[in-house]
C-alpha cells in the first residue's frame, strides 16, 4: 500500500494521503525528552521540520517551545498517527496524551 506523506504551507500541516491532517499550533505533552529541562514539557508545535513513514506508523519531528519553561528546540520523531493496513485510513494521536520522542535508529544494512 502507497502512502503519500508532506509537508504543506511551509511545515503548517501534515499531510497524508493528500488531506491536511496534523496541524501545528497544538500542545504535545512531552516525557522523557530533550527540549528542556522540565519532566513532561507543554511543548507548543510552531512547524514540521521533517515527516517520514515507520509503517505503519507516520512520524514527525516537530520545531517549537516549552510553554512552562519558554525553551524552544526541535523534538526527536513523534507518532502523528498510524495507517490502518487493511482500509489505508489515517488516524491521528491526540496531541494532550503524553509522547515520547524517539531517536530513528539506521537499520542494519547486510554485509
Amino acid at each position: 500500500m502507497v502512502v503519500s506523506v508532506h509537508q504543506l504551507d511551509d511545515g503548517a500541516w501534515l499531510s497524508v494521503n493528500d488531506e491536511r491532517t496534523v496541524p501545528v499550533s497544538q500542545l504535545w505533552l512531552l516525557a522523557r525528552h530533550d527540549i528542556c529541562d522540565c519532566e513532561q514539557a507543554d511543548f507548543l508545535a510552531e512547524g514540521f521540520v521533517e515527516v517520514g513513514v515507520d509503517w505503519p506508523d507516520v512520524e514527525g519531528r516537530i520545531a517549537g517551545q516549552c510553554i512552562a519553561c519558554g525553551a524552544s528546540g526541535v523534538t526527536d520523531w513523534l507518532a502523528m498517527g498510524r495507517v490502518d493496513r487493511e482500509t489505508g485510513a489515517f488516524r491521528k494521536v491526540v496531541p494532550s496524551s503524553v509522547h515520547v520522542p524517539r531517536r530513528r535508529t539506521k537499520l542494519a544494512t547486510p554485509e
